[in-house]
């Protein structure tokens, strides 16, 4: 949605599925969504876990098919236990079936147990970067040749090649120095994690534009967002409330809400908002995460035109 100055995308509340409906109400979130006018939908990725989170290739899959227009956001995706030969021909996969609409994300991971995966922690920062390389080869060359540590091949095709060229722009989630400028090396944008405070956000952006300067990039095609959990609600203590009951049922830690998260009234919401756009966000992802269906009509609303 860019009613205002702001492009705002939505991330599609995954604890719907708990209720009886199956996928009726996600059916009924993501069309809405669409109707709204927002800019873009968004899925997370946590393979091993007690929360429900759906795989995301395969849930984008199913929202291509109930939507038109809208961009399809997965922010972000675990390129280190993935293969990135068969995750190429996924992604490329869902861009055409989307009519180029994707938008994938990628990061390597906090605190990941690897060993689940096959995979050795060390060296995943290599691993990750040559992945990448392999993903991009394979979507740019006809005849795809790749030289790595980890990964060789050579004249080898793929197809279906991405609708959007010469590949979907790549979303990095980072936090320290050095996955920052690993954004600005080898991405289109940097999707702050929602795990993190508007303060941490303020620094970030600041180094993005550092690493912009100092790589000599255009930051006019570097997009930065956020992952902005959030509640539009005068009741502070309910929404307090309502937030820490959902950061100890999703991240086991309920005293992460109120570093975070935003909410309060209306105007509060958008001046809390405001200074991240001050800081330097192009986009925001709004992510409200609990009476999510009001949220999505009051965001909307009240919110997104005005930023």
């Amino acid at each position: 949605m860019n009613v205002g100055n702001i492009p705002c995308g939505i991330g599609i509340p995954q604890d719907l599925l708990g209720q009886s409906a199956g996928m009726q109400p996600i059916r009924k979130f993501v069309t809405r969504a669409e109707d709204l006018g927002y800019d873009s939908l968004w899925v997370t990725e946590s393979i091993i876990g007690k929360t429900l989170v759906l795989e995301p290739v395969s849930f984008l899959s199913h929202v291509a098919a109930l939507t038109e227009q809208i961009r399809l956001g997965a922010a972000v995706m675990l390129l280190t236990l993935r293969n990135p030969v068969q995750l190429a021909k996924s992604l490329a996969t869902l861009d055409l079936m989307s009519n180029g609409r994707l938008d994938p994300g990628f990061g390597i991971g906090g605190h990941v147990p690897e060993e689940i995966f096959g995979y050795p922690r060390q060296g995943r920062v290599r691993r990750f970067e040559e992945a990448l390389q392999v993903m991009k080869t394979l979507w740019t060359q006809s005849e795809a040749s790749f030289s790595g540590t980890l990964w060789n091949f050579e004249g080898v095709s793929m197809r279906p090649k991405p609708v959007q060229q010469p590949h979907p722009p790549i979303w990095f989630g980072a936090r320290v120095p050095a996955a920052l400028r690993r954004a600005v090396r080898y991405g289109d944008g940097f999707m702050g994690a929602g795990s993190s405070s508007t303060a941490d956000f303020i620094t970030q952006s600041g180094l993005i534009r550092q690493y912009l300067e100092e790589e000599g990039r255009d930051p006019e095609t570097f997009n930065i967002s956020k992952r902005v959990y959030l509640a539009v609600d005068r009741n502070h203590e309910q929404a307090e409330k309502r937030l820490r009951e959902w950061f100890g049922h999703y991240y086991g830690k309920p005293d992460m809400a109120p570093r975070v998260s935003i909410w309060g009234s209306r105007d509060e919401c958008l001046d809390k908002l405001g200074v991240l756009v001050q800081a330097g966000a192009k986009h925001l992802l709004l992510n409200p995460v609990y009476n999510e269906m009001e949220h999505l009509d009051l965001l909307a609303e009240e919110i997104v035109p005005y930023l």
